[in-house]
């Protein structure tokens, strides 16, 4: 028995399933759950997109699609599904997870993610934005592909934690003035780029964001994963949470 969370299911014949799952001691699998749709399924209801708990499986190595022999719910997840923000920002830190995720372990990965779920599920209308902006970063993060905010992505030097710094995604983070001559790319503005750096720690704390700034953070998420992944890469969850919804009020 291993830890889970359910990231994707699809319909496999008459009655069973295939569900990807991220799982504490074996990463991203990809298995099937027999009989799933049968009226007296032993898994019952419990494989619902983001629901948690403990899976049973049998592995095989080398073999793509393992085998889900038990499914035994702790979390359904059901006050993100009722409401659309929570549910678009877990929609794409799942997406995220079946990206970057692999077959092996990768602990501090999936207890971001079930963290990160239940604080959402929790989380007053007011900080959904901040909170669902730090699981996403934090995510990443984890995997290795945190952004360069104190030091030049190019030369490594400091960079002034005052006023604006040039940004970019390809290279890694943000430039010194010298490696920025010529920059065309995004200018990060030294509040924004504060905000980013609260985004990213280990801390309570979460930045106050209004509409517009929400939205220009997720837009610069948006385009580090494109310049991490590809930007030809199909992301449907993550292009709906940047583009859909409200941000809550904050800093004017």
């Amino acid at each position: 028995m291993t830890p889970a969370i359910v990231l994707s299911t699809l319909r496999y014949g008459d009655s069973s399933k295939v569900v990807r799952l991220a799982t504490r001691e074996h990463g991203v699998q990809s298995a099937i759950a027999k009989g799933a749709l049968r009226p007296r399924s032993r898994f019952g209801a419990s494989l619902q997109l983001l629901s948690e708990g403990r899976a049973e499986l049998v592995t095989r190595e080398h073999r793509e699609l393992q085998t889900l022999t038990g499914f035994d719910v702790r979390a359904l997840r059901l006050g993100i599904g009722a409401e659309p923000r929570r549910f678009a920002a877990a929609s794409a830190l799942a997406e995220l997870m079946l990206r970057f995720g692999q077959p092996a372990a990768h602990p501090e990965a999936f207890d971001l993610l079930s963290h990160a779920l239940a604080v959402l599920e929790v989380t007053p209308p007011v900080a959904v934005e901040a909170v669902a902006l730090r699981a996403l970063w934090q995510l990443v993060a984890a995997f290795g592909f945190a952004p360069s905010l104190e030091a030049c992505a190019r030369c490594g030097e400091e960079v002034p934690a005052e006023g604006a710094a040039a940004f970019s995604a390809s290279e890694g983070g943000v430039l010194c003035a010298r490696c920025a001559v010529g920059h065309a790319g995004t200018r990060l503005p030294a509040e924004a780029r504060a905000d980013l750096t609260l985004l990213l720690a280990q801390s309570p704390e979460l930045p106050a964001l209004d509409t517009a700034h929400a939205a220009a953070h997720r837009r610069l998420f948006v385009r580090w994963i494109q310049a991490h992944l590809g930007a030809e890469a199909a992301l449907p969850a993550l292009g709906h949470w940047q583009a859909d919804g409200p941000a809550a009020p904050g800093r004017g």
